[in-house]
């Protein structure tokens, strides 16, 4: 079933996010989510831990803990 974005009528691209199809807008780039979808995306997205790898960090966070820091850490 071909859907139009209810936003801005371009044709709607379904793609497979952690085993959930959803769906998206390449116009307004919105996504569009089934009933419990979200809830079902948010059980599967892993959480970032700060002994993850760093380039999974945040931005915000590397831009914090870029290399002066870590080499002028002494705590």
């Amino acid at each position: 079933m071909n859907l139009d974005c209810p936003k801005c009528a371009a044709p709607l691209v379904t793609m497979v996010r952690y085993d959930t199809e959803i769906e998206y807008c390449p116009g307004c780039r919105g996504v569009w989510l089934d009933r419990g979808e979200l809830e079902k995306l948010m059980t599967r997205e892993p959480v970032w831990r700060p002994d993850d790898d760093e380039d999974r960090r945040p931005p915000q966070a590397r831009k914090k803990d870029g290399f002066l820091r870590r080499l002028f850490d002494f705590d």
